[in-house]
Order: structure tokens, then C-alpha cells, then sequence
């Protein structure tokens, strides 16, 4: 990739971090931008294009930075406005670009807007501020109920209620208001002007709700929830874009769309609007064959109509990390059902070799894959954390029936053999006691690791001139064995049958496991070059 290529979002190869996670420079538990600095040289050699950040706002943390309270500045706790300067010009000088989380649905009860509102009413329609029902306006606006569990509306001193889809630290933007609208194209001005080359929307199809806000109704097709996907939203990311068209190189605007239509979710990345967005639908996607190739062939027919990039995503931060879920009898990943699959008996060792596989796999497919970080690790979920550790406003909301997301952001381990693993101090979650075969430092040098698999791969996918954003063909295959070319020369071979298949004609580039002779072993995939 070349910072002068401003097509750059459509095959990129993008590290997701997780500030407070990743790496901790100054001994305090927590992670910062001193200590992404400190290893840009570590994300070079992994190979990526570009960094996506969790957001890095100052925030109360109530849901761990996506409350913000100021859009144009540096939570304390992981440094300054000058620190993320030099590092945004430092990882330009690798070649690597940079992405920031903005949150447009919603805001932190500690933003200056909202403090104003609770004194103020001309600042309430900035939110959702609505009088009760009942006698004595006792009772909610609406039966909405937070994502996070519990009621969407909490009341405050003078008797209304304020809307909040996720925790009461996080009150709804009303963007029915054109100051919210004006004031968000401004934050992206901000941040573009200072050398940020995309932006990653939080809960980007909620961020519009019916003006009428009526009682859920779960028969209204296509969602039932008056909240989600609403065909105004479509006019925000069409000012967004405008935005970011503005600025030279390729400003780019990726969203998080969680939507089960893949013509509604292709709607977002019409040419006038987002460039490109989440695929969550392969990331649930569970270990299975056919429902991997129906995923792939419905993602990038959506994608085709309206000629934007398919994206790859195994894990994120919100989600229970995919070498614990493929070592599971179910495999697939529902918010939903989290709580009943937390604790299921998992393979770690079978996860991880169908993890490996799934790398080769995400990476050969057409588009932008992302990785979060540790997943180049290797890394399992956490699940065993202690209730008084857990931080996830999910926990507590639900009274701790679900266990929430802390498990996929437990700080990474670098190095050392107990915790904290080369920081200064135990991280702000506690890292499990045998994790020092996990450690960058035990895998480095070590060409089984999963590390090393990651460094190849992504070399490779850099450097084979089919990979990345372009076309894809089916080849015949076994059951349960999906294989496919990409290019001149390039095919792409998973074998999901559960037993060894024939390996087909070529040289081996790369394989996600050992190989037995000319057999491909089960929950292996492997690159070649074939004629």
C-alpha cells in the first residue's frame, strides 16, 4: 500500500486496537498511545495497512470510551491531543494509516451539551427528552428497552426522561436537530485536519428513531425496532461523505452496520455514501461449509450492486474471541446468545487450528480484512474473570446473567512468563496465569506460531497481485471443502469436510497447518500457485 493511493479502504489489511488493551507504557495498568508508539515497528512487521482505534476520547468510561465526553480531544489516561499527533506522523512515516472510532448515536452524560440540557431546555432537543407516562409521569416515554438490558430511559431531577439505546451513562443524539448534524460534520473536519485518514461509525444504522418513538412492535416489518435502519439516516452519511470527500487521499468512512439484510446494509455504501462497512454476517458465520460460501456469495453479490469492497472480520471487541468459538459444538456468534454459550466446553486446541484456517480464508477473499488485536496471537477469551474485575456495563445491567465483553479485551501479553506479561503494572482487567505461551515475544521466532502465520500471510497477500480487492471464482471441490482462485495462478483451499481430502495440483505458498503428504488434513486451508 502507498499513502498516495487513495483507494486504499478497498483492500487494505486494517489492525483493530483497543487502547486501553494493548500495550502500557507508563506502568499504569492501562494501555496508551505512548505504547502504540512504542511498537508501530511490531504492527510493520505484522504487515498491516492501516490501525483502527477504539475510541480514544476523554470519557467517565461508563461503557469503556463509547461515552464519549469530547469529540476533539485525548482521554488523559492514554495521553495528549500532541502524543496522538506524533503518533498518527510516525505510523504515516511506516506507511501504515490511521482510523478513529467516532460515536454519533449517542454521548456521555459528562458531554458539555448534555450537562447544559439538565439547566437548559433549548439544549434538550439536542436529545431525547421526553415527559413520562402514568398519573404523575412516573412511568417511561415508550417501552424501549437498553441493548445493554434494562429500560432505555432514565429520569432525571425535573421529572422528564432521557433516551439512552445502551447504558444511562450514554444519552441518545437527537438528529432530527441540524446542530447535532452540523456539529459531527465539524468533528470530522477536526480530525481529518489533523492527518486522521478514516473514520469508523459506532452503531451507525441506530443513529436516527422514529420522531414518534411508539411502543416496539415486534410484527413491523423489515426490524421491528422504530430505532434501527430508518431511510433518513441515509441523508447523515450522505453529508459525511461530502466531508470526507473533501479532503485529499482518500478519506475514508467505514461503518458498523449490524443488519441481517444484505440489500438494506448494501444501501449504506451507495456511491455518495459510506465507502465501506462491517461484515458481520461472516464474522457470526459458524464453522460450516455451506453456510461460509452462502455467506461469501450473498456478501459480495450486495456488495457488487453498488461497487463497493466486501470486508473480512473474525473478531472484534465485542464479540467472544474465534478460537474459543470454533472450538465449541456451536460455533457461530450471536450477541443474544452469549450468555448461554459462556462457559460451553471449548477445544482449544481444535480452535485454534480452525482459527489458522479461517485466517488463510479471510485473507484470500476479495476486499479489506481486519484483525483485532491478539487474534495474530492466537489468543482465547477470558472467561473466567472474577464478577468484581468485570467492567462491561453489560454485567451489571443484567444483573450479571450475561457476562458482557470484558473476556475479548483482556490487555495483551508481550512478554515474560506471568502476569503482566512486560507492562509496568497488572492491566485494568486481570490476564490469565498461563498465558506466557501466548506472548509476542514466545512466538516471535517461533515459524509454527500463529504470529509467524499472520506475518506470512500478510506478506504474501501484500505482495500476490490477485489478492485483495478483485474478482473470485468457485472451483469444484469435495463436499464440505470450499476452494476458489483468485487471479493468475492464485487458489485458496479450506477443508471443512472433517476428514483429509486430496490436496489439488500445485505449489504450496502457504499452509494454516502440517500437511500429510498429498492429503489436505481436516480444518486446514492452504494458498497455491497452480497452472
Amino acid at each position: 500500500m502507498s499513502t498516495a493511493d487513495a483507494r486504499w479502504w478497498r483492500d487494505a489489511a486494517i489492525y483493530q486496537i483497543y487502547p486501553r488493551s494493548f500495550a502500557d507504557d507508563n506502568g499504569d495498568g492501562v494501555g496508551d498511545l505512548a505504547g502504540v508508539r512504542a511498537r508501530l515497528g511490531y504492527l510493520r512487521d505484522l504487515g498491516v495497512d492501516a490501525i483502527w482505534f477504539s475510541p480514544w476520547f476523554p470519557s467517565p468510561m461508563a461503557d469503556a470510551g463509547y461515552d464519549v465526553a469530547d469529540y476533539r480531544d485525548i482521554d488523559p489516561s492514554f495521553g495528549t491531543l500532541d502524543e496522538a499527533a506524533a503518533l498518527i506522523a510516525e505510523a504515516h512515516a511506516l506507511d501504515i494509516r490511521i482510523i478513529i472510532d467516532i460515536v454519533p448515536n449517542h454521548t456521555s452524560t459528562a458531554h458539555a451539551w448534555f450537562q447544559r440540557a439538565l439547566t437548559d431546555a433549548s439544549y434538550r432537543d439536542r436529545f431525547w427528552f421526553r415527559d413520562g407516562r402514568g398519573a404523575a409521569g412516573e412511568l417511561p416515554p415508550n417501552d424501549w428497552g437498553s441493548i445493554f438490558g434494562g429500560p432505555a430511559w432514565t429520569r432525571v431531577a425535573d421529572g422528564q426522561w432521557y433516551l439512552h439505546l445502551f447504558d444511562a451513562g450514554q444519552p441518545d443524539f437527537n438528529w432530527d436537530n441540524p446542530l447535532v448534524r452540523e456539529e459531527f460534520e465539524d468533528v470530522l473536519r477536526f480530525w481529518f485536519d489533523r492527518g486522521v485518514d478514516g473514520i469508523r461509525i459506532d452503531s451507525a444504522a441506530m443513529v436516527v428513531k422514529d420522531p414518534a418513538l411508539p411502543d416496539f412492535d415486534p410484527a413491523s416489518p423489515p426490524d421491528p425496532h422504530p430505532w434501527n435502519d430508518r431511510d433518513e439516516i441515509h441523508d447523515v452519511y450522505r453529508g459525511w461523505r461530502r466531508v470526507a470527500d473533501g479532503y485529499p487521499g482518500g478519506r475514508a468512512l467505514i461503518g458498523e452496520v449490524w443488519l441481517a439484510d444484505p440489500q438494506r446494509f448494501a444501501l449504506y455504501l451507495r456511491p455518495d455514501e459510506l465507502h465501506a462497512a462491517f461484515n458481520f454476517d461472516f464474522l457470526g458465520c459458524p464453522w460450516d461449509a455451506k453456510a461460509l460460501r452462502r455467506c461469501v456469495d450473498e456478501t459480495l453479490d450486495a456488495h457488487a450492486a453498488v461497487g463497493a469492497p466486501a470486508t473480512w472480520v473474525l473478531s472484534n471487541h465485542d464479540v467472544t474471541r474465534h478460537v474459543t468459538r470454533y472450538g465449541r459444538t456451536e460455533t457461530g456468534f450471536e450477541h443474544h446468545l452469549r450468555q448461554t454459550r459462556h462457559l460451553a466446553p471449548t477445544d482449544l486446541a481444535l480452535g485454534t487450528r480452525r482459527a489458522r484456517a479461517a485466517a488463510l480464508l479471510t485473507m484470500a477473499l476479495p476486499g479489506s480484512v481486519y484483525v483485532y488485536q491478539g487474534e495474530e496471537l492466537g489468543l482465547p477469551e477470558v472467561e473466567d474473570l472474577p464478577a468484581a474485575a468485570r467492567q462491561d456495563p453489560i454485567f451489571a445491567r443484567t444483573g450479571g446473567a450475561d457476562p458482557g465483553r470484558d473476556g475479548c479485551r483482556v490487555p495483551l501479553p508481550w512478554s515474560g512468563t506471568a502476569p503482566p506479561y512486560g507492562s509496568g503494572a497488572p492491566g485494568w482487567l486481570p490476564q490469565p496465569a498461563d498465558w506466557a505461551q501466548w506472548t509476542v515475544q514466545a512466538q516471535t521466532d517461533d515459524p509454527s506460531s500463529m504470529l509467524s502465520l499472520y506475518r506470512r500471510a500478510l506478506a504474501l497477500r501484500r505482495a500476490e497481485p490477485g489478492l485483495g480487492d478483485g474478482p473470485m471464482a468457485w472451483l469444484d471441490a469435495p463436499a464440505d471443502v470450499l476452494a476458489f482462485t483468485r487471479g493468475d495462478g492464485f487458489a485458496c483451499v479450506v477443508n471443512l469436510s472433517g476428514g483429509p481430502v486430496d490436496l489439488p495440483a500445485g505449489a504450496v505458498l502457504l499452509a494454516s497447518g502440517p500437511l500429510d503428504g498429498g492429503l489436505l488434513p481436516a480444518d486446514t486451508s492452504v494458498w497455491l500457485r497452480v497452472s
